[in-house]
Protein backbone atom coordinates (compact mmCIF):
# COMPACT_ATOMS: atom_id res chain seq x y z
CA UNK A 1 0.00 0.00 0.00
CA UNK A 2 2.37 2.14 1.05
CA UNK A 3 4.67 1.86 -2.91
CA UNK A 4 1.75 2.66 -3.98
CA UNK A 5 1.27 5.89 -2.69
CA UNK A 6 4.30 6.81 -3.34
CA UNK A 7 4.08 5.99 -6.90
CA UNK A 8 0.88 7.83 -6.93
CA UNK A 9 2.47 10.67 -5.11
CA UNK A 10 5.15 10.53 -7.60
CA UNK A 11 2.66 10.35 -10.74
CA UNK A 12 0.83 13.20 -9.27
CA UNK A 13 3.70 15.38 -9.14
CA UNK A 14 5.18 14.68 -12.25
CA UNK A 15 1.61 15.23 -14.13
CA UNK A 16 1.57 18.85 -12.62
CA UNK A 17 -1.72 18.70 -12.21
CA UNK A 18 -3.82 22.18 -10.78
CA UNK A 19 -4.74 22.80 -7.16
CA UNK A 20 -2.12 20.84 -5.85
CA UNK A 21 -1.49 22.59 -2.34
CA UNK A 22 -1.33 21.52 1.08
CA UNK A 23 -4.54 21.89 3.07
CA UNK A 24 -3.88 25.31 5.37
CA UNK A 25 -2.91 25.08 8.66
CA UNK A 26 -0.64 21.77 8.30
CA UNK A 27 2.52 21.65 10.39
CA UNK A 28 5.27 19.14 9.56
CA UNK A 29 8.07 18.94 11.56
CA UNK A 30 7.51 22.42 13.20
CA UNK A 31 7.38 24.16 9.70
CA UNK A 32 4.27 25.90 8.31
CA UNK A 33 3.56 24.32 5.05
CA UNK A 34 -0.35 24.95 4.77
CA UNK A 35 -1.15 27.03 1.04
CA UNK A 36 2.12 25.12 -0.50
CA UNK A 37 2.22 23.35 -3.37
CA UNK A 38 3.25 19.91 -2.63
CA UNK A 39 6.39 20.62 -4.38
CA UNK A 40 7.62 23.32 -2.57
CA UNK A 41 6.34 21.74 0.93
CA UNK A 42 8.29 19.13 0.89
CA UNK A 43 11.66 20.80 -0.70
CA UNK A 44 10.85 23.16 2.35
CA UNK A 45 10.58 20.37 5.37
CA UNK A 46 13.45 18.34 3.74
CA UNK A 47 15.57 21.44 3.39
CA UNK A 48 14.87 21.65 7.78
CA UNK A 49 15.16 18.00 8.35
CA UNK A 50 18.81 16.55 9.09
CA UNK A 51 20.31 13.94 6.94
CA UNK A 52 22.71 11.90 9.09
CA UNK A 53 25.71 10.80 7.29
CA UNK A 54 27.00 7.53 8.27
CA UNK A 55 31.07 7.21 8.56
CA UNK A 56 33.62 4.14 7.83
CA UNK A 57 36.28 4.80 9.89
CA UNK A 58 39.33 2.28 8.49
CA UNK A 59 42.98 2.45 9.44
CA UNK A 60 43.40 3.16 5.37
CA UNK A 61 41.01 6.35 5.88
CA UNK A 62 37.69 7.37 6.09
CA UNK A 63 34.91 6.09 4.30
CA UNK A 64 31.44 8.01 3.76
CA UNK A 65 28.54 5.84 2.63
CA UNK A 66 26.55 6.51 0.12
CA UNK A 67 23.41 6.70 1.56
CA UNK A 68 19.74 7.49 0.31
CA UNK A 69 16.53 8.62 2.62
CA UNK A 70 13.37 7.94 2.96
CA UNK A 71 11.23 10.08 4.93
CA UNK A 72 7.61 9.69 2.87
CA UNK A 73 7.13 13.09 2.69
CA UNK A 74 5.63 13.00 -1.11
CA UNK A 75 2.72 11.07 0.96
CA UNK A 76 2.47 12.90 3.77
CA UNK A 77 1.85 16.72 2.06
CA UNK A 78 -0.83 14.72 -0.23
CA UNK A 79 -2.81 12.86 2.96
CA UNK A 80 -2.03 16.19 5.72
CA UNK A 81 -5.37 17.31 7.33
CA UNK A 82 -6.00 20.95 7.70
CA UNK A 83 -4.94 22.42 10.83
CA UNK A 84 -2.85 19.77 11.79
CA UNK A 85 0.46 19.13 12.80
CA UNK A 86 3.01 16.36 11.30
CA UNK A 87 6.69 14.75 12.40
CA UNK A 88 8.73 13.28 9.88
CA UNK A 89 10.81 9.73 10.36
CA UNK A 90 13.88 10.02 8.23
CA UNK A 91 15.24 6.54 7.32
CA UNK A 92 18.51 5.63 5.72
CA UNK A 93 19.31 2.83 3.27
CA UNK A 94 22.51 2.03 2.16
CA UNK A 95 21.55 0.13 -0.99
CA UNK A 96 25.11 -0.93 -2.14
CA UNK A 97 26.41 -2.22 1.31
CA UNK A 98 27.72 -5.15 1.03
CA UNK A 99 29.66 -4.31 -2.09
CA UNK A 100 31.24 -1.15 -0.73
CA UNK A 101 32.23 -2.60 2.74
CA UNK A 102 33.77 -5.46 0.61
CA UNK A 103 35.74 -3.38 -1.25
CA UNK A 104 36.21 -1.34 1.93
CA UNK A 105 37.95 -4.36 3.29
CA UNK A 106 40.23 -5.05 0.38
CA UNK A 107 41.79 -1.88 0.72
CA UNK A 108 42.76 -2.33 3.98
CA UNK A 109 43.52 -6.01 4.22
CA UNK A 110 47.36 -7.19 3.19
CA UNK A 111 48.47 -10.61 2.87
CA UNK A 112 51.64 -11.76 5.48
CA UNK A 113 54.99 -11.52 3.57
CA UNK A 114 57.52 -14.13 4.47
CA UNK A 115 61.12 -13.11 5.58
CA UNK A 116 63.43 -13.81 2.91
CA UNK A 117 67.07 -14.63 2.54
CA UNK A 118 69.77 -14.37 -0.37
CA UNK A 119 72.92 -16.12 -0.15
CA UNK A 120 75.89 -15.57 -2.86
CA UNK A 121 79.66 -15.71 -2.32
CA UNK A 122 79.46 -12.63 -0.28
CA UNK A 123 77.28 -13.92 2.60
CA UNK A 124 73.81 -13.59 3.75
CA UNK A 125 71.56 -10.78 2.49
CA UNK A 126 67.98 -11.05 5.00
CA UNK A 127 64.38 -9.39 3.90
CA UNK A 128 62.38 -8.66 7.72
CA UNK A 129 58.66 -10.21 7.00
CA UNK A 130 56.03 -8.18 6.90
CA UNK A 131 53.19 -8.89 8.75
CA UNK A 132 49.63 -9.04 7.51
CA UNK A 133 46.05 -7.75 8.21
CA UNK A 134 43.11 -9.47 8.19
CA UNK A 135 39.45 -7.54 8.73
CA UNK A 136 36.25 -8.28 10.10
CA UNK A 137 34.08 -8.58 7.15
CA UNK A 138 31.47 -10.25 9.51
CA UNK A 139 31.43 -7.87 12.12
CA UNK A 140 31.41 -4.50 9.76
CA UNK A 141 28.65 -5.59 8.31
CA UNK A 142 26.48 -5.83 11.56
CA UNK A 143 27.85 -2.62 12.62
CA UNK A 144 26.55 -0.86 9.95
CA UNK A 145 23.21 -2.31 10.09
CA UNK A 146 22.82 -1.27 13.89
CA UNK A 147 24.12 2.14 13.19
CA UNK A 148 21.30 2.48 10.51
CA UNK A 149 18.58 1.83 12.66
CA UNK A 150 20.07 3.57 15.75
CA UNK A 151 20.86 7.05 13.88
CA UNK A 152 25.39 6.14 14.86
CA UNK A 153 27.27 8.29 12.31
CA UNK A 154 30.14 6.28 13.04
CA UNK A 155 31.93 2.74 12.67
CA UNK A 156 35.10 1.54 13.20
CA UNK A 157 36.69 -1.64 10.63
CA UNK A 158 37.99 -4.41 13.23
CA UNK A 159 41.22 -5.53 11.90
CA UNK A 160 43.92 -8.06 13.01
CA UNK A 161 47.66 -8.45 12.45
CA UNK A 162 48.34 -11.58 10.62
CA UNK A 163 51.69 -13.49 11.45
CA UNK A 164 54.09 -14.64 9.07
CA UNK A 165 55.24 -18.11 8.54
CA UNK A 166 58.31 -17.19 8.32
CA UNK A 167 60.07 -14.82 10.30
CA UNK A 168 63.71 -13.14 10.35
CA UNK A 169 64.43 -14.63 13.80
CA UNK A 170 63.38 -17.94 12.07
CA UNK A 171 65.98 -17.69 9.43
CA UNK A 172 68.93 -16.31 11.04
CA UNK A 173 68.59 -19.18 13.74
CA UNK A 174 68.51 -21.84 10.77
CA UNK A 175 71.55 -19.52 9.04
CA UNK A 176 74.34 -19.63 12.47
CA UNK A 177 78.17 -20.98 11.84
CA UNK A 178 78.38 -24.62 12.03
CA UNK A 179 82.25 -24.76 11.69
CA UNK A 180 85.06 -23.10 10.89
CA UNK A 181 88.56 -24.29 9.47
CA UNK A 182 91.62 -22.68 7.91
CA UNK A 183 95.26 -23.98 7.08
CA UNK A 184 98.02 -21.83 6.37
CA UNK A 185 99.95 -21.92 2.52
CA UNK A 186 102.63 -19.88 0.46
CA UNK A 187 101.72 -16.62 -0.60
CA UNK A 188 104.23 -15.86 -2.49
CA UNK A 189 103.89 -18.87 -4.36
CA UNK A 190 101.47 -17.01 -6.63
CA UNK A 191 100.14 -20.00 -8.92
CA UNK A 192 99.93 -22.18 -6.03
CA UNK A 193 97.69 -19.28 -4.35
CA UNK A 194 96.18 -18.62 -7.58
CA UNK A 195 94.72 -22.03 -7.31
CA UNK A 196 93.75 -22.43 -3.83
CA UNK A 197 91.77 -18.84 -4.48
CA UNK A 198 90.34 -20.09 -7.58
CA UNK A 199 89.06 -23.41 -6.07
CA UNK A 200 87.50 -21.36 -2.53
CA UNK A 201 86.28 -18.97 -4.89
CA UNK A 202 84.18 -21.47 -7.48
CA UNK A 203 82.91 -23.31 -4.10
CA UNK A 204 81.85 -20.01 -2.03
CA UNK A 205 78.12 -19.69 -2.05
CA UNK A 206 77.24 -22.87 -2.55
CA UNK A 207 73.77 -23.91 -0.93
CA UNK A 208 73.53 -27.67 -0.21
CA UNK A 209 70.01 -28.39 0.50
CA UNK A 210 68.70 -30.98 3.26
CA UNK A 211 69.87 -34.58 2.19
CA UNK A 212 71.93 -33.44 -0.88
CA UNK A 213 75.25 -34.16 -1.45
CA UNK A 214 77.88 -31.86 -2.87
CA UNK A 215 80.47 -32.76 -4.96
CA UNK A 216 84.14 -30.75 -5.08
CA UNK A 217 85.12 -31.86 -8.40
CA UNK A 218 81.76 -30.73 -9.90
CA UNK A 219 82.03 -27.29 -7.75
CA UNK A 220 85.86 -26.26 -8.74
CA UNK A 221 85.36 -27.95 -12.39
CA UNK A 222 88.72 -29.58 -14.32
CA UNK A 223 92.11 -28.17 -13.19
CA UNK A 224 92.97 -27.12 -16.74
CA UNK A 225 94.70 -23.81 -18.32
CA UNK A 226 90.95 -23.36 -19.94
CA UNK A 227 89.65 -23.41 -16.74
CA UNK A 228 91.44 -21.16 -14.90
CA UNK A 229 94.01 -23.02 -13.40
CA UNK A 230 97.89 -22.41 -13.26
CA UNK A 231 100.86 -24.77 -13.08
CA UNK A 232 102.14 -25.89 -9.76
CA UNK A 233 103.69 -28.83 -7.61
CA UNK A 234 101.82 -31.91 -7.60
CA UNK A 235 101.79 -35.23 -6.21
CA UNK A 236 102.53 -37.75 -9.11
CA UNK A 237 103.80 -41.24 -8.72
CA UNK A 238 104.74 -40.78 -5.86
CA UNK A 239 107.07 -38.03 -6.75
CA UNK A 240 106.82 -34.10 -6.87
CA UNK A 241 106.75 -32.72 -10.14
CA UNK A 242 105.09 -29.27 -12.16
CA UNK A 243 101.48 -30.11 -12.55
CA UNK A 244 98.74 -27.94 -13.82
CA UNK A 245 95.99 -27.42 -10.96
CA UNK A 246 98.73 -27.77 -8.23
CA UNK A 247 97.37 -26.56 -4.63
CA UNK A 248 93.87 -27.48 -4.87
CA UNK A 249 94.79 -30.40 -2.75
CA UNK A 250 95.00 -27.97 -0.03
CA UNK A 251 91.80 -26.26 -1.01
CA UNK A 252 89.70 -29.70 -0.42
CA UNK A 253 91.55 -30.41 2.57
CA UNK A 254 90.41 -27.25 4.21
CA UNK A 255 87.13 -27.76 3.06
CA UNK A 256 87.32 -31.38 4.54
CA UNK A 257 88.09 -29.95 7.70
CA UNK A 258 85.59 -27.50 7.93
CA UNK A 259 82.68 -30.21 6.62
CA UNK A 260 83.17 -32.93 9.39
CA UNK A 261 83.48 -30.26 11.86
CA UNK A 262 79.95 -29.39 11.33
CA UNK A 263 78.85 -32.70 11.05
CA UNK A 264 78.52 -33.58 7.74
CA UNK A 265 78.21 -37.04 6.25
CA UNK A 266 81.52 -37.96 4.21
CA UNK A 267 80.39 -40.03 1.20
CA UNK A 268 84.34 -39.86 -0.47
CA UNK A 269 87.46 -38.41 0.73
CA UNK A 270 90.83 -39.85 0.11
CA UNK A 271 94.47 -39.48 1.34
CA UNK A 272 97.45 -38.41 -0.76
CA UNK A 273 100.47 -41.31 -1.55
CA UNK A 274 102.67 -38.79 0.47
CA UNK A 275 101.83 -36.63 3.66
CA UNK A 276 101.16 -32.99 3.72
CA UNK A 277 102.79 -30.38 5.79
CA UNK A 278 99.18 -28.52 5.44
CA UNK A 279 97.07 -31.19 7.35
CA UNK A 280 97.87 -34.04 10.04
CA UNK A 281 97.75 -37.24 8.93
CA UNK A 282 94.42 -38.74 7.94
CA UNK A 283 92.53 -35.14 7.59
CA UNK A 284 93.71 -34.57 4.47
CA UNK A 285 91.67 -34.74 1.31
CA UNK A 286 93.14 -35.75 -2.60
CA UNK A 287 91.16 -34.51 -5.25
CA UNK A 288 92.49 -35.44 -8.97
CA UNK A 289 90.28 -36.27 -11.88
CA UNK A 290 89.59 -39.50 -10.59
CA UNK A 291 89.10 -38.65 -7.06
CA UNK A 292 86.31 -36.74 -5.28
CA UNK A 293 85.71 -35.16 -1.94
CA UNK A 294 81.88 -35.60 -1.51
CA UNK A 295 79.55 -35.32 1.41
CA UNK A 296 75.80 -34.59 2.26
CA UNK A 297 73.68 -33.05 4.07
CA UNK A 298 72.63 -34.51 6.93
CA UNK A 299 69.85 -31.54 8.51
CA UNK A 300 66.21 -30.90 7.61
CA UNK A 301 67.57 -27.37 6.71
CA UNK A 302 70.14 -26.20 3.74
CA UNK A 303 73.74 -25.61 4.91
CA UNK A 304 75.64 -22.88 2.64
CA UNK A 305 79.36 -22.79 2.40
CA UNK A 306 81.28 -19.80 2.25
CA UNK A 307 85.06 -19.86 1.24
CA UNK A 308 88.32 -17.38 1.04
CA UNK A 309 91.89 -17.41 0.16
CA UNK A 310 94.27 -14.35 1.22
CA UNK A 311 96.76 -13.52 2.83
CA UNK A 312 98.40 -17.21 2.97
CA UNK A 313 95.51 -18.32 5.02
CA UNK A 314 92.69 -20.23 3.22
CA UNK A 315 89.20 -20.88 5.04
CA UNK A 316 86.22 -22.41 4.69
CA UNK A 317 83.06 -21.76 7.38
CA UNK A 318 79.50 -23.68 6.98
CA UNK A 319 76.44 -22.37 8.23
CA UNK A 320 72.94 -24.01 9.29
CA UNK A 321 70.85 -24.56 11.86
CA UNK A 322 72.71 -25.80 15.09
CA UNK A 323 71.95 -29.36 16.25
CA UNK A 324 73.31 -29.34 19.98
CA UNK A 325 76.26 -31.70 18.72
CA UNK A 326 80.07 -30.06 18.43
CA UNK A 327 82.03 -32.17 16.35
CA UNK A 328 86.54 -32.42 16.59
CA UNK A 329 88.54 -34.43 14.95
CA UNK A 330 92.08 -36.36 16.25
CA UNK A 331 94.56 -37.88 14.41
CA UNK A 332 96.85 -40.75 15.79
CA UNK A 333 99.70 -41.77 14.27
CA UNK A 334 100.14 -46.11 14.11
CA UNK A 335 103.74 -46.59 13.18
CA UNK A 336 106.36 -44.98 10.79
CA UNK A 337 108.22 -45.88 8.07
CA UNK A 338 111.84 -45.10 7.46
CA UNK A 339 113.03 -43.84 4.26
CA UNK A 340 115.73 -45.75 2.16
CA UNK A 341 118.99 -44.42 1.79
CA UNK A 342 119.69 -40.88 0.98
CA UNK A 343 120.53 -41.15 -3.27
CA UNK A 344 123.60 -39.54 -3.62
CA UNK A 345 123.62 -37.53 -7.59
CA UNK A 346 126.47 -35.40 -9.20
CA UNK A 347 125.64 -31.91 -9.34
CA UNK A 348 127.34 -28.58 -9.80
CA UNK A 349 126.92 -27.43 -6.19
CA UNK A 350 126.63 -29.19 -2.66
CA UNK A 351 122.89 -29.34 -1.64
CA UNK A 352 119.90 -31.11 -1.20
CA UNK A 353 118.13 -31.52 -4.28
CA UNK A 354 114.89 -33.22 -1.76
CA UNK A 355 114.62 -33.73 1.77
CA UNK A 356 114.03 -37.34 3.07
CA UNK A 357 111.06 -37.93 5.11
CA UNK A 358 109.63 -40.66 6.89
CA UNK A 359 106.46 -42.97 5.95
CA UNK A 360 103.72 -43.53 8.18
CA UNK A 361 100.55 -44.87 9.24
CA UNK A 362 97.53 -43.00 10.77
CA UNK A 363 94.24 -42.69 11.63
CA UNK A 364 91.77 -39.81 12.08
CA UNK A 365 88.52 -39.76 14.68
CA UNK A 366 85.65 -37.54 14.79
CA UNK A 367 84.76 -36.58 18.30
CA UNK A 368 81.19 -35.60 18.85
CA UNK A 369 80.34 -33.77 22.07
CA UNK A 370 76.36 -34.14 22.85
CA UNK A 371 74.23 -31.10 24.52
CA UNK A 372 73.76 -33.62 27.34
CA UNK A 373 77.66 -34.17 27.68
CA UNK A 374 77.81 -37.67 25.94
CA UNK A 375 80.99 -38.14 24.05
CA UNK A 376 81.32 -40.43 21.16
CA UNK A 377 84.12 -41.39 18.94
CA UNK A 378 83.80 -42.47 15.20
CA UNK A 379 86.82 -43.26 12.63
CA UNK A 380 87.01 -41.31 10.00
CA UNK A 381 89.88 -43.39 8.23
CA UNK A 382 93.31 -45.59 8.37
CA UNK A 383 96.03 -44.45 5.84
CA UNK A 384 99.52 -45.02 4.87
CA UNK A 385 101.62 -42.42 3.39
CA UNK A 386 104.80 -43.52 1.80
CA UNK A 387 108.19 -42.35 2.68
CA UNK A 388 110.37 -40.27 0.28
CA UNK A 389 113.93 -40.75 -0.10
CA UNK A 390 116.05 -38.00 0.44
CA UNK A 391 118.17 -37.12 -2.48
CA UNK A 392 121.88 -34.75 -2.34
CA UNK A 393 123.75 -33.38 -5.25
CA UNK A 394 127.42 -33.08 -4.53
CA UNK A 395 130.42 -31.50 -6.72
CA UNK A 396 132.79 -33.56 -7.98
CA UNK A 397 136.31 -33.11 -5.82
CA UNK A 398 138.88 -31.19 -7.19
CA UNK A 399 141.90 -33.24 -8.50
CA UNK A 400 144.62 -32.81 -6.21
CA UNK A 401 148.22 -30.63 -7.58
CA UNK A 402 150.46 -33.63 -8.37
CA UNK A 403 154.20 -32.70 -7.36
CA UNK A 404 156.25 -35.51 -8.08
CA UNK A 405 158.52 -36.79 -10.58
CA UNK A 406 157.05 -38.75 -13.44
CA UNK A 407 156.93 -42.18 -12.99
CA UNK A 408 158.38 -44.93 -14.99
CA UNK A 409 156.15 -46.80 -17.29
CA UNK A 410 154.38 -49.74 -15.57
CA UNK A 411 155.04 -52.96 -16.75
CA UNK A 412 151.98 -54.86 -18.30
CA UNK A 413 149.71 -56.33 -15.91
CA UNK A 414 149.17 -59.70 -16.64
CA UNK A 415 146.10 -61.37 -17.75
CA UNK A 416 143.50 -60.88 -15.29
CA UNK A 417 141.12 -64.30 -15.50
CA UNK A 418 139.45 -63.92 -12.83
CA UNK A 419 135.81 -62.56 -11.89
CA UNK A 420 134.84 -58.33 -11.55
CA UNK A 421 135.03 -57.34 -8.48
CA UNK A 422 131.94 -56.72 -6.54
CA UNK A 423 130.62 -53.28 -7.22
CA UNK A 424 132.34 -53.64 -11.13
CA UNK A 425 131.50 -53.97 -14.09
CA UNK A 426 128.67 -56.27 -15.04
CA UNK A 427 127.45 -55.66 -11.61
CA UNK A 428 124.74 -52.75 -10.04
CA UNK A 429 125.49 -51.65 -6.62
CA UNK A 430 122.52 -51.28 -3.97
CA UNK A 431 122.32 -47.95 -4.58
CA UNK A 432 121.42 -48.65 -8.58
CA UNK A 433 118.84 -51.41 -7.89
CA UNK A 434 117.20 -49.19 -5.09
CA UNK A 435 117.21 -46.14 -7.54
CA UNK A 436 115.61 -48.76 -10.08
CA UNK A 437 113.24 -50.03 -7.83
CA UNK A 438 112.12 -46.65 -7.02
CA UNK A 439 110.80 -46.18 -10.78
CA UNK A 440 108.27 -48.85 -9.81
CA UNK A 441 106.46 -47.12 -7.01
CA UNK A 442 103.67 -49.63 -5.01
CA UNK A 443 101.46 -46.37 -5.10
CA UNK A 444 100.78 -44.55 -8.24
CA UNK A 445 98.14 -42.42 -7.78
CA UNK A 446 98.27 -39.12 -9.89
CA UNK A 447 97.77 -36.62 -6.60
CA UNK A 448 97.60 -33.24 -7.35
CA UNK A 449 98.90 -31.02 -4.01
Amino acid sequence: MKMTALLLAGSFFLGGCAGGRVKSGVRIAGIDVGGMTYEDAVARVREKTERLPLTVSTPAGDFEAPLSYRDGLEELVLKAKRGKSYEVSVAREWITMEQDLDMVCRKNAREPIDAALFFDRDGFVYIPEQNGIACDFEGLMRAACAALSSGETTIALTCREVESEITLRALKARTQPLSVFSTAFDASNSPRAHNIALAAERISGTEIGAGEEFSFNRAVGKRTRENGFEEAAVIFDGEFVQGVGGGVCQTSTTLFGAALRAGMEITESHPHSLSVGYAPPSQDAMVSEYSDLKFKNPYPYPVYLLGEAKKGTVTFSLFGKPSGVRYEVESRVLFTLDPPPKSVVEGEENRTVRAEKKGLASESVLVAYGEDGEVSRTLIRRDTYAPVQGVEERAPAAPPEDTSSPAEEPASPPEDTAAPPEGGEGFLSDEKIFRIALKNPCNSAKNPL
